[in-house]
């Protein structure tokens, strides 16, 4: 039944973006924020991600799905820009048919002529299972990375990666999976991935972002492991485009507090 109406849902305009910032924690500066997709079905309401991108995958939905969500948060971002906001990046995931495609670099560079944003400000997540085929990776987040556009390793830990290849991947950040984020306080084993996530990090050059960040206890651990960039329902649930445009610097200025807070950890 979801397959039947997921074909459908694009078309009808069910579905929506929803954004969430991505935070310094040095200065509580909005540096990004992430593009998430949701599904408001006409008569089930709000249907989970989690239940409709498998779906998308493995029907191939996913392919016309993730430009539209490019497109459309590209597109946002501009607008933002225009209207006068912070120049902040924004944050799209690939999913993994789309790395395959073999148009992705072109319809990438299409998309950003077509909305007018700067590829400087676009960042695209991979996930740690689409560097199997370390050749084909290279090879697509090299092209990638010559248009500009800035590279992400989402979930980072939970999956296959070679640390070999990581080195040789034109990456920019890695972002630790909020499983470890939310069992860090009570769990040592996840306090030292995190730790060594960090470390791998700093040694590799790379910027490094907590995903799942939900209180200031939490928030304080990660300021003490260095990691200075922090994403999360603390800071911010995901909201629409409307709401960013009108709590944007509320959201904000609880941000600089949070890290006002941090200010006597040293760095």
């Amino acid at each position: 039944m979801l397959e039947l109406d997921l074909h459908n849902a694009l078309g009808n305009g069910e579905l929506h973006l929803y954004y969430q910032p991505k935070t310094d924690l040095r200065t509580g500066h909005i540096l990004a924020l992430e593009a998430l997709i949701r599904w408001k079905h006409p008569r089930h309401g709000w249907i989970s991600p989690g239940d409709f991108i498998p779906i998308a995958e493995e029907t191939g939905l996913i392919v016309p799905i993730g430009e539209w969500v490019l497109h459309t948060a590209c597109h946002q971002l501009k607008s933002w820009h225009d209207q006068g906001f912070p120049l902040i990046g924004i944050s799209v995931n690939l999913s993994t048919r789309q790395f395959f495609q073999q148009d992705l670099v072109e319809m990438i560079e299409n998309v950003l002529a077509d909305t007018q944003l700067s590829a400087s400000y676009l960042e695209l997540e991979i996930t740690e299972s689409m560097t199997i085929n370390e050749r084909h990776a290279i090879e697509v987040l090299n092209k990638i990375k010559q248009l500009g556009v800035k590279l992400a390793v989402d979930d980072f830990g939970t999956g296959y990666s070679s640390l070999y290849y990581l080195k040789e991947l034109p990456l920019d950040q890695l972002k630790i999976d909020q499983s470890f984020v939310r069992n860090m306080l009570k769990d040592k084993h996840h306090a030292a991935i995190i730790a060594m996530i960090v470390s791998i990090a700093k040694q590799l050059q790379l910027e490094v972002i907590a995903e799942g960040v939900e209180d200031q206890e939490q928030l304080s651990f990660l300021w003490e492991q260095q990691c200075l960039q922090g994403q999360g329902y603390l800071f911010s649930p995901p909201l629409p485009a409307q709401t960013i445009s009108r709590e944007f610097f509320q959201i904000q200025e609880r941000a600089i507090l949070y890290s006002k807070n941090l200010q006597g950890a040293v760095i």
